[in-house]
């Protein structure tokens, strides 16, 4: 998001606030106990017996983090559960459930809790909970905020990031949404070059008007002159009819050329004249049509290697980059990677109803790994892992196996005759191990390994074990 560099402590506290705690449980010494860690952490604690007391508090207080118990006088806890997720559908919700009682805290994060703790349950390990929750919600909010700021200032509320390289980035967007001539953007495949023409069309002048994309690689060299120019009737067999070409269609607006290195060499001739003249002849047309539109293109490849080796015209090139922006890669602003994360992941709780979470383990993965594919990459990987994952923590064992081949995680690996083990295979040992030091108890083995119990059975069909 845009915040110079001095801004970014101010605007961290600015995310960080209160956290406001209710601990809803039947017996008064573990409403004490809890009471007492949550207040040790600075927290604002709020306490109720009973279902009922906690929808009064629910309806009348703010509460970020719910503490219930499954076990309550009257209200079953998964009924109390499903009334705070209405009440309160941003809250973070843990259930306290005996130890013989474990199905019920599943039966509790597929409806929506976040995670779950077994009585008797340790000080530190609830105070290691609390502290996960809070760097959880501390993350969202400082996501929020940023968003928020960079919309109210430029409206570029679909870039993420507030890395030293996204500041610049954001602030010859805004230079150059308040112009009209062509605008050459740079960057490798799957860092978001389309939001970027996107935030320069929509926040500038001609932000009423068509904003047309084009994909120049995907299109058929022999279509690319009728989709950009039209074409009348007649011009060529399958013309049964007159269209009106995308640069005509966008009148008043921009067009967006995504990969134009990908273009022609005889249609980058005609894009030249067509920007030039402001006018273009449509196929099979001796008329010449008057356009006024802006010209953003994109490209992942090297244009100046391209104008050396004849494979793009210098004119062009100098015609499209009056103004040029670079995108960063991902791994050059690994710092923005923990609000990407978080912001695709708040995506995909509001189209699920579900709220998940990243392991520290697992950001390490993802802080670790170079990303090849960008933002792009990570979306898909957090989507898949989204997918696999039975509970409400994304852990390393959901991510893509090919993140495990990151330097800093494999460079301590085990070896065999001096090869380093692939990540998978490490990991079929863990689990196998570890369901051989519990006898076989793949529940408890799931609890031990910190997974799912399904995604336990699915690595083990995966392994084709038949333990």
């Amino acid at each position: 998001m845009l915040v110079a560099d001095n801004e970014v402590p101010e605007l961290a506290a600015e995310a960080k606030k209160l956290l406001h705690v209710l601990i809803v449980d039947d017996e008064r010494s573990i409403r004490q106990a809890c009471q007492e860690i949550v207040e040790s952490l600075g927290y604002d604690v709020a306490t109720a017996g009973s279902g009922e007391q906690a929808y009064t508090i629910l309806e009348k207080q703010n509460v970020d983090i719910v503490l219930l118990d499954m076990k309550l006088p009257g209200a079953s806890g998964i009924e109390v559960l499903r009334q705070v997720r209405r009440l309160r559908p941003d809250a973070l919700v843990v259930v306290i459930t005996g130890y013989g009682t474990i199905q019920s805290a599943v039966e509790a994060m597929k409806n929506g809790a976040y995670d779950y703790v077994t009585k008797p349950f340790g000080t530190e390990e609830l105070r290691l909970l609390l502290e996960r929750l809070t760097g959880h919600l501390q993350l969202k909010a400082e996501n929020r905020v940023l968003r928020e700021r960079v919309k109210a200032r430029f409206g570029f509320s679909n870039i993420v990031g507030h890395s030293p390289e996204m500041e610049k980035l954001y602030r010859m967007i805004g230079k150059a949404a308040q112009s009209v001539h062509p605008v050459l953007i740079l960057g490798e495949s799957g860092t978001g070059k389309e939001l970027v023409a996107r935030s320069i069309h929509y926040n500038g002048p001609m932000k009423e008007k068509p904003f047309i994309p084009v994909d120049c690689g995907s299109l058929v060299p022999t279509l690319i002159e009728s989709e950009l120019f039209g074409h009348v009737k007649g011009a060529f067999t399958g013309a049964i009819g007159a269209k009106d070409g995308l640069l005509a269609i966008a009148e008043g607006g921009t067009v967006f050329l995504d990969e134009i290195g990908e273009l022609p060499v005889d249609l980058q001739a005609k894009l030249l004249r067509a920007i030039q003249e402001k006018e273009i002849r449509p196929v099979g047309s001796t008329k010449r049509v008057p356009i006024e539109v802006r010209i953003l293109a994109a490209t992942n490849r090297d244009l100046e290697q391209a104008v050396v080796q004849g494979t793009f015209r210098r004119d062009l090139y100098f015609r499209l980059n009056v103004l040029s922006l670079r995108v960063p890669a991902l791994r050059e602003r690994r710092q923005d990677i923990p609000l990407l994360a978080a912001h695709f992941l708040e995506r995909m709780a509001r189209s699920t109803s579900q709220t998940k979470t990243l392991s520290d383990e697992a950001m390490k993965l993802l802080l670790a790994y170079d990303w090849p594919g960008n933002v792009r990459e990570l979306e898909n990987c957090l989507e898949r892992a989204w997918t696999v994952n039975s509970d409400s923590i994304l852990r390393p064992i959901d991510l893509p196996s090919g993140l495990y081949a990151a330097p800093s995680f494999t460079a301590g690996a085990s070896t065999v005759s001096g090869d380093v083990l692939p990540m998978e295979e490490l990991e079929r040992q863990a689990i196998l191990r570890t369901i051989d030091q519990v006898n076989g108890d793949k529940l408890a083995a799931a609890r031990l390994l910190g997974i799912g119990k399904t995604t336990l059975y699915r690595k083990l069909k995966q392994y084709g074990s038949r333990a």
